[in-house]
């Protein structure tokens, strides 16, 4: 089986919090929640579960205020 087949473009490391990106560094995991975020309970509990699952990055929408 061929493994290295995939080409990785030379790019900047830029930081996301405190994970690099880009660069010669690993490529990160991520991922983004898809509840209400007015509802803080359920959308924390889902970071902290992509987090267990090995997530290095979540994206969380805030479309408005409430």
């Amino acid at each position: 089986m061929k493994t290295n087949w995939i080409k990785r473009r030379k790019t900047k490391t830029i930081f996301v919090g405190d994970v690099p990106v880009g660069g010669d560094n690993p490529i990160s995991v991520q991922s983004m929640t898809n509840t209400l975020t007015k509802n803080v309970k359920e959308t924390l509990n889902q970071i902290n579960k992509i987090s267990e699952a090995g997530g290095d990055i979540v994206r969380v929408s805030c479309p408005d205020e409430e």
